[in-house]
């Protein structure tokens, strides 16, 4: 059975801007006969916290998944066989640049800002066995086009470039864009509901499942929560997680209720006070399955204020 997903990182309590897009990608999920699969994206283990908050904070708002938790950071074999499979074709090379050799290569004439120079690709036999010697490379995938266009639920079709992207890193850790491709795929991910600053990435790893041999999911890039100034919310700024609202007396169901609401859905406010009463979310959430239409997405990012602040808490 076909699955949406919601797949965060362990990096800290989740804010009011990753609750939205774990609420849109549950209703989507649901709307659309989906399983709803969480998968928890631990491989930058210098990040890594304990994903326990998190698993409360989505079971607070009423969301709920099929089957176990996955963690990305058990399946590092399923992405080691799909770098071997790239690279007995011919579809993967060492690298070792840093960082900054690759902005000062873009910022050069005819460099592309944000795309991989190909420094790398052409080294001979003696040039890699003598960098070898130096230190460990990385391993980059030999893009065999210089675009993709994804199809997406709210930006139609998008074309965006692709480039040498990294399969995996220096000190041997499986790079996102190679990983979420083959979890979806193993995870029968085929709903990808995430933000929009992600967008980009899409062509990415279109190209790599296609070269891979592997289905394409159907996009939908949310557009991001900020706040009253503009910017991204941040887990480390502000009243924007359940436990720094809670401290102000919001509850969880009144926190989903805002969400929904942002998310175009007419919210029922005997619905609302009746659910924040009884802190049940269950009822909400049907409700709002049942109202789904995505013409009626926002396609603008949505400004949050907590709940008490001067501004009302929804623009």
């Amino acid at each position: 059975m076909s699955a949406g997903r919601f797949a965060p990182s362990p990096s800290g309590d989740l804010h009011v801007g990753n609750l939205r897009t774990a609420v849109l990608a549950w209703l989507l999920a649901h709307a659309t006969g989906r399983k709803f699969v969480l998968r928890i994206e631990d491989l930058d283990r210098a990040r890594a916290r304990d994903p326990r908050p998190q698993l409360e904070a989505l079971r607070a708002i009423g969301l709920d998944w099929d089957g176990p938790v996955h963690v990305q950071s058990r399946h590092v074999a399923r992405f080691d066989a799909a770098i071997d499979d790239l690279r007995r074709r011919g579809l993967v090379y060492e690298c070792w640049c840093t960082r900054r050799e690759i902005v000062e290569a873009v910022r050069a004439p005819h460099g592309i800002p944000g795309q991989y120079p190909g420094t790398c690709r052409h080294l001979t036999e003696v040039q890699r066995a003598a960098r070898r010697r130096e230190r460990p490379g990385a391993l980059r995938l030999r893009a065999d086009v210089a675009r993709e266009t994804v199809h997406d639920l709210l930006h139609g079709a998008w074309t965006g470039p692709v480039d040498d992207l990294v399969l995996r890193r220096a000190d041997g850790t499986p790079a996102y864009n190679l990983a979420v491709v083959v979890d979806d795929a193993h995870e029968d991910v085929d709903q990808v509901v995430r933000g929009d600053d992600l967008l980009a990435s899409a062509p990415r790893q279109m190209m790599i499942a296609r070269l891979l041999d592997l289905p394409t999911p159907v996009y939908a890039h949310v557009p991001l929560v900020v706040d009253d100034q503009g910017r991204r919310l941040a887990k480390r700024g502000g009243a924007v997680t359940l436990p720094r609202l809670a401290a102000r007396g919001v509850t969880p169901v009144a926190v989903l209720a805002l969400l929904l609401h942002s998310l175009g859905g007419a919210v029922d406010q005997t619905a609302v006070d009746a659910a924040v009463d009884t802190g049940e979310p269950a009822a909400l959430l049907a409700a709002a399955v049942a109202s789904l239409e995505l013409a009626r997405l926002p396609r603008d990012p949505w400004t949050f204020h907590a709940p008490g602040d001067e501004a009302p808490a929804v623009r």
